[in-house]
């Protein structure tokens, strides 16, 4: 079963992506098929926990397993699998490579459902390759225009560059004698192999995560499609980071520098990208930053040891970023434009999907009693007993959050003030499809119904599940504070939009911290500088001492032509001449007549007595 489970939708993928435009027609409801047998798997999975072992390399075996902890996980990954590609289905019209994205969609599904179950690291890294390629292709899914292909390439270069820190883990986990390379063995290395293995994780986690400073790529990545958004950038790749860190808690908890460097990455994160978040005019940019910033809250939680409370925040997350993402893709089909300014009042013109936008956003403010009001509340209670320090910055980031979600809000249920510009980035439709609408009400009751982990038999259970240890839940005066907190940033975001008509821009927050203008003149220019230098070093010392050698040996094989060539060959035609005059008076005596050939026999007999007389 666990085979089938990622082999189904690896299968089915590629299909279509073989099959190309032949099978546009088909290809969605394939595809919508193909998630709903996925989903029926991981909720068997789910109930059985199978686990599986095969033999890779010698010591090396290729492992999954379905625990507690990813029982959770593949369930998620399958339902949002399965309503965004409901959705894909209204997105894309006739005439578009249809086959070719549910094939990309469905093969990075698998891959995801692979890095969840996986027990090894040769597991988790072939996982982790087909989700980079396939994130790749689907940014840049539409790559005949320049920006969008760009996009892909820069958040294939980041995500890859911290990729290179699970190779390095890998290869410290074999030195330092990880047995079979497995997951659960990475704790008890020895030190050095062991420090060497948590920092290649964070950093390949980071990257991943989009944390800080690798949070810039996800900005670009919006420029994909909406569905590929809400299926990579909510509950699938970006948390993958996150996934990971929790999943090795006890490597950080016995790497000494790793668990608190960690849950300030998170906490820092949370706080600055939901600063960025609360200044940004474009919708989806909005929804990207404040996912650095939830995410933040799930790697805070990994670093404080908050296993089931990282894990509770990643589940609610994923269907509330989800549901947004998806609201949002349909007002940009709808009105071709997702500038904030400009998409005041939809809520008003779409009321399903402005009522579940309202219910997503409210979620994500963290208000009580939805489901990311427990979540956040759960973290910030794991991070007390570390430092509290990072509840207050925790706290903070809340704040923020709530702040954003609802400016968001109150724009999109405001009174236009004056005519806004739609059709800015295409042609909308000026309506929003059936397989759209429908799918935004199940995730919007999933998101607010997940609320009930507040109840403490209900949390105490999922902490069971997913978590072997215990974890301390919220007191009431924590609960009180954080929700007093949400709904005073509330209350002012919406003051401020309704006194001043927006929040004021801020260009560095709005250019996401200058965090790819940084990338790009001090990373990526020196390096291609450096690279031009080391061309240019090549072409003129390297490839010129090459074609300078071999123009010395032509010189001196033409020098050696000039002096000798005459002597040898004037010996050459020496000996020649000389074997042909003896040849020439070889053949006189060749005449033919016999007395002539006999007295040629006395003479040469006669010389020889002579010389056997005189020796």
């Amino acid at each position: 079963m666990l085979w089938s489970l990622f082999g189904l939708p690896l299968v089915v993928g590629v299909a279509l992506l073989v099959a190309g435009h032949r099978a546009d027609h088909h290809a969605a409801v394939v595809s919508i098929a193909t998630s709903v047998v996925t989903l029926g798997m991981s909720i068997a999975v789910a109930i059985i926990r199978p686990a599986m072992s095969v033999p890779y390399l010698r010591g090396i075996t290729f492992g999954l397993r379905v625990d507690g902890l990813s029982a959770v996980l593949v369930v998620t990954v399958a339902v949002v699998t399965l309503a965004v590609l409901v959705f894909a289905a209204g997105e894309f019209g006739a005439g578009e490579a249809q086959a070719r994205y549910h094939g990309l969609m469905l093969v990075f599904a698998s891959a995801m459902l692979l890095t969840v179950t996986a027990t090894t690291l040769v597991t988790l890294l072939m996982a982790w390759e087909v989700m980079s390629a396939m994130s790749y292709a689907l940014i840049g899914f539409h790559w005949r225009q320049r920006r969008r292909a760009a996009s892909g390439t820069v958040a294939f270069l980041v995500t890859r560059a911290a990729d290179l820190g699970l190779y390095v883990a890998a290869g410290a986990a074999l030195a330092g004698g990880a047995s079979g390379l497995t997951l659960d063995a990475l704790a008890g290395l020895p030190d050095g192999w062991r420090d060497v293995v948590a920092g290649g994780v964070i950093l390949a986690a980071a990257g991943k995560s989009a944390q800080l400073p690798f949070s810039f790529w996800l900005a670009r990545a919006m420029d994909g499609p909406s569905s590929t958004s809400a299926l990579l950038h909510s509950a699938t790749m970006v948390a993958a980071g996150a996934y990971l860190l929790l999943r090795l808690e006890p490597l950080l908890a016995a790497t000494p520098w790793a668990s608190p460097l960690v849950a300030w990455l998170g906490a820092v994160t949370a706080l600055a990208l939901g600063a960025v978040a609360v200044v940004q005019t474009d919708l989806k940019q909005l929804l990207a930053a404040s996912t650095c910033s939830q995410v933040g809250f799930m790697v805070l939680a990994a670093g404080t040891g908050g296993v089931a409370a990282g894990s509770a925040q990643l589940v609610a997350h994923a269907l509330t970023k989800s549901l947004l993402f998806l609201t949002a893709g349909a007002w940009l089909m709808a009105l071709g434009t997702k500038h904030l300014p400009d998409l005041t009042g939809v809520a008003r013109r779409y009321p399903v999907v402005g009522t579940t936008f309202t219910v997503g956003a409210v979620t994500l403010a963290g208000l009580p009693p939805l489901s990311l009001w427990a979540t956040k509340d759960q973290v910030l209670t794991a991070t007390v007993p570390s430092a509290p320090a990072l509840y207050l910055v925790g706290l903070a980031a809340a704040a923020l959050s709530a702040a954003y979600a609802m400016r968001a809000v109150t724009l999109v249920w405001s009174p236009p003030t004056a005519e806004p510009r739609f059709d800015t980035e295409h042609p909308g439709t000026r309506h929003v499809r059936r397989a759209q609408s429908v799918v935004l009400p199940p995730l919007a009751s999933g998101a607010a119904l997940l609320g009930v982990l507040a109840v403490p038999d209900v949390w105490s259970a999922f902490a069971r599940l997913v978590s072997h240890g215990r974890e301390a839940t919220p007191e009431w005066w924590e609960a009180a504070v954080s929700a007093a907190v949400a709904l005073a940033a509330a209350a002012a975001a919406v003051a401020v939009v309704r006194l001043r008509g927006d929040v004021p821009e801020q260009d560095g927050l709005l250019r996401w911290l200058g965090l790819e203008a940084f990338a790009r003149e001090r990373i990526a220019r020196p390096a291609v500088a450096t690279g031009q230098v080391l061309a240019r070093f090549d072409d003129q010392v390297v490839a010129g001492a090459v074609h300078g050698t071999a123009a010395l040996g032509l010189r001196l094989a033409r020098m050696t032509t000039l002096r000798w060539e005459p002597v040898v060959g004037g010996a050459v035609r020496g000996v020649a001449g000389g074997v042909r005059r003896l040849g020439h008076l070889a053949r006189r005596p060749q005449t033919g007549q016999l007395h002539q050939y006999y007295a040629e026999i006395a003479v040469l007999l006669t010389a020889l007595v002579v010389l056997l007389i005189v020796l």
